[in-house]
């Protein structure tokens, strides 16, 4: 069995390309081999018409907030990545376009050659951008293939306005999408010679000892550094997958809450970077906890219900970062409060710095600045403080997503856009009027302590800052 239909989209009217040399699989959001929807189309596509198959991957200095963070995760997966498609008998082409004086056409060289070109459907960031622009210049056949959701995005007719009215949909599709990706078997190997030779002198070699210094010939921000917490890779995040099952999993209901537990699956920045599929993740949890009798209820309502909420916002608003999108009784309260006097304000740079007078918030941006990641239930209330301790709630906006576009390994995705306009009452419901918040829910540190161990979240971050070591890294 193929591909699903309903995972695919046509986005031009350009024929496949007479007398191609190869099938190009453009690997933009979905950084990966095994349950990968994109390059098994792009594989079917290749056994289909008698050609080899060539994978295109690309990292840029010219992304929003480019730095040696992000880089260095996406590139850590690069040997990794080169290796399972050697075996898959597919060709790779990576290319580092290091400054912006450096050949920013490598794409429609390739695809000079190939039949078609297949890709990932991704709802935001670059990868949306260039599905909106590239499929018009490409001349030739363009596929954008959604391999992010356990049930296809193109299930959901319209936006959702909560889990509530998603959750049914969801679950009444699940029985048909929750299965095994079919493997797909390359019938014609790669062969180098089908590339010219002006083309396989751009191509970059990643290996992991010239990492450090591929990272610091490119032009982009040489300040944040590489997350001493998560390494990049499909290999770490299946080792992620692995603890999880054996270690957390039995934990996850009632613990995963509890920062200082660490009873999450840590997965959100592989996710991100498509190092590995939520439909792998779905059933390796689906069957563990049949066989061990555990419960991960929990665990598949955060997976599925609420990450293809976030994605279902983001394909059915024009800009997932506005606070445009938030419901009606939520603009009303903020324009009814946005005089209210606000006690305490600080500085966007202030914030930044984790500079404040609330020692637990402190933890949470110190947490963001040296992992590159918050732990869930705390960024709800690094978030509600931002807009109790900022002038204007577009402001507080504003902050929450810079620092996540900088800071967050999982940042520039969908999930970061609703979970933090939720603080301003996305797939939320009205609470208790107060100052400044109106209807919108409020948290408050009392609150924090009574639920969680704040001072063993403190400690753990104070120790994180002061060796600059994380014990929890796998």
């Amino acid at each position: 069995m193929g591909v699903e239909t309903e995972r695919i989209r046509s986005l031009n009217e350009a024929p496949m390309r007479e007398g191609a040399a190869y099938v190009l699989y453009w690997s933009q959001m979905n950084r990966r081999v095994d349950w990968n929807h994109g390059f098994a189309f792009a594989s079917q596509l290749a056994n289909e018409h008698g050609l080899p198959l060539l994978v295109y991957e690309g990292l840029t200095c010219t992304y929003p907030h480019a730095n040696d963070r992000l880089h260095r995760f996406v590139l850590e997966a690069v040997p990794g990545t080169a290796a399972e498609l050697k075996r898959a008998r597919a060709g790779y082409f990576f290319y580092l376009r290091a400054t912006r004086q450096h050949a920013n056409d490598v794409l429609y060289r390739l695809a000079a050659k190939a039949l078609c070109v297949v890709t990932d459907d991704y709802p935001v960031f670059i990868a949306a951008t260039h599905n909106s622009s590239v499929p018009e210049r490409i001349g030739v056949a363009y596929y954008a293939v959604d391999s992010s959701c356990v049930v296809p995005m193109s299930r959901h007719e319209k936006r959702a306005y909560g889990a509530y009215t998603i959750r049914p949909k969801i679950k009444r599709e699940l029985p048909t999408w929750m299965k095994p990706l079919d493997p797909v078997t390359l019938r014609r190997p790669w062969n180098e010679n089908l590339l010219p030779a002006d083309l396989r002198e751009l191509r970059t070699n990643v290996t992991p000892e010239n990492i450090p210094g591929l990272v610091a010939g490119c032009e982009i921000d040489h300040k944040i550094p590489p997350s001493p917490s998560y390494t990049g890779g499909a290999d770490v995040a299946r080792r992620h997958l692995d603890i999880f099952l054996e270690k957390k999993l039995s934990r996850y209901a009632g613990e995963s809450n509890q920062p200082s537990k660490h009873a999450t699956s840590d997965l959100s920045p592989y996710l991100h970077f498509g190092q590995i599929s939520s439909l792998q993740i779905a059933l390796a949890v689906r069957d563990y906890a049949a066989e061990h009798k555990l419960m991960a209820d929990d665990f598949l309502e955060e997976l599925i219900v609420r990450r293809e909420l976030a994605f279902n916002y983001a394909r059915f608003v024009t800009d997932p970062g506005t606070l445009d999108n938030v419901p009606d009784w939520c603009k009303r309260t903020m324009a009814k409060h946005a005089g209210d006097p606000r006690p305490v304000t600080y500085t966007p740079e202030k914030l930044e710095r984790a500079e404040t007078y609330d020692e637990l918030w402190n933890a949470t941006q110190k947490e963001l600045l040296i992992r590159g990641k918050i732990h869930g239930y705390y960024r709800m209330y690094w978030g509600k403080k931002v807009i109790e301790w900022s002038p204007t709630y577009a402001q507080a906006l504003q902050v929450m997503i810079h620092l996540h576009d900088v800071y967050a390994i999982d940042g520039r995705d969908p999930n970061t856009y609703t979970n933090i306009l939720w603080c301003f009452g996305l797939h939320d419901r009205p609470w208790g009027e107060r100052p400044i918040f109106g209807q919108l829910r409020y948290m408050s540190l009392d609150g924090m302590k009574r639920k969680t161990d704040t001072s063993a979240y403190i400690r753990e971050i104070a120790e994180l800052e002061r060796t600059g070591k994380d014990i929890y890294r796998i």
